[in-house]
């Protein structure tokens, strides 16, 4: 098997296994217990491990709050301080995000919109339940949100986040990069015209995470969320980077209630092992990046290449300067997606989109307007294992 979806997820780097492995057998101890031998090293784990994700984004590790990956801290972040500014700060209840957003963002704002819905099939009792009831029941939770159109490469555009800013504004939600076709936002600029409002600002930073250069000492944004098995580490961990300004932590709502784990934040016992993995796939990422970037760059040149020469007519969507390295997001003429994916499925691996819209067209492709290609489109996403020599072997 051909693995070209690294997108939706990479096998664990081996040194990440080796790292991850004392935890899983002889180093068991609760990081939250105190004294003994076994607590303390988990512990000390658990911080080294903090410091390793800290390094990778230039943030301080008391900055880094470890979650169950980037979808938990999407949603931590938003409804965290959705529910502080409204209810304690009393400062605002408006949301902006786009319509091109994770669905973890997208679901979330949503959700705080009034939207009724559970993350089941169509089949389900609960949505069958709902349909015979009304099929655009709302519920006023308080808040308003913004969801802001794109331009053809699935970015925000400034102008549409200035004149969307309001005097309840509290927070912005963009991704750095989109997880379909690559384009990176200009998270600089966006950030900027959320300073000068004094708003706050989140970026789902999970796809150029230790792919390209982040530094929050430079950058002012609020918040970003992180997963480790996108830079080949485990599955079912992540993190979210909270700035601190200084004087003191930034208050928002804990995700889970209960105990003192992660600054109060999210309560309960640290998975010691995927943390101590998340660490060292940061540590790696952080020492090998310039090696990885200049050769995910050249090998997706010549990848483009080829399939120019065999598909004549294909697209490549996407911002062409401003992406994330080695994500090819691309329209095959003459081909369904599906029934292409699915007839060289036993020696490659492919998508048609995000492994989160599973048996669902691309929003993204109906968002940049070319909805009717949207049985064309394919994702195919390069590793730092993969090779030109795989990509001709694929015969796709």
């Amino acid at each position: 098997m051909i693995y070209l979806d690294n997108s939706a997820t990479t096998p664990v780097d081996p040194e990440v296994l080796d790292a991850m492995l004392p935890y899983l057998k002889e180093e068991y101890g609760n990081p939250s217990s105190r004294y003994y031998t076994l607590a303390v090293n988990a512990h000390n784990a658990v911080e080294k491990a903090r410091e390793q994700v800290a390094a990778l984004i230039n943030a301080k590790p008391k900055e880094i709050i470890f979650t169950g990956g980037a979808s938990e801290s999407n949603n931590f972040i938003i409804k965290g301080v959705a529910d502080y500014k409204k209810h304690y700060e009393e400062s605002g209840n408006h949301i902006i995000t786009s319509t091109v957003e994770h669905k973890s963002v997208l679901q979330t704002c949503k959700f705080l919109n009034g939207d009724v819905f559970w993350n089941k099939s169509e089949k389900s009792v609960a949505n069958q339940f709902l349909k015979k009831k009304s099929t655009t029941k709302k519920i006023d939770r308080g808040y308003e949100v913004t969801f802001l159109p794109v331009n053809k490469y699935a970015q925000v555009e400034k102008d549409s986040f200035k004149n969307a800013i309001k005097d309840n504004t509290i927070l912005a939600s963009f991704m750095w990069g989109n997880n379909e076709i690559g384009s990176l936002n200009d998270i600089e600029g966006l950030c900027s015209i959320a300073k000068e409002k004094g708003i706050l600002f989140h970026s789902d930073a999970t796809q150029v995470l230790g792919k390209i250069d982040i530094d929050v000492k430079k950058l002012p944004v609020d918040f970003l969320s992180m997963s480790a098995h996108k830079i080949y580490g485990p599955k079912g961990v992540g993190s979210a980077f909270v700035r601190q300004n200084g004087l003191s932590d930034f208050k928002m709502t804990s995700l889970i209630h209960g105990g003192l784990q992660e600054n109060g934040y999210r309560a309960g016992t640290s998975a010691v092992h995927n943390i101590v993995g998340f660490g060292k796939a940061c540590e790696i990422a952080k020492k090998d990046m310039n090696k990885y970037i200049k050769k995910i760059s050249k090998l997706e040149i010549e990848t483009k290449k080829m399939l120019t020469e065999k598909y004549p007519g294909i697209e490549f969507l996407g911002d062409p300067e401003h992406h994330i390295p080695g994500v090819i997001g691309m329209l095959i003429p003459e081909i369904t997606n599906d029934i292409f994916i699915k007839n060289i499925a036993d020696k490659v691996a492919i998508s048609s989109g995000s492994a989160c819209g599973i048996g669902e067209p691309s929003y993204v492709i109906k968002e940049i307007g070319i909805q009717n290609k949207s049985s064309s489109f394919t994702r195919l996403t390069l590793s730092k294992l993969s090779t030109i020599q795989d990509i001709k072997a694929g015969s796709f």
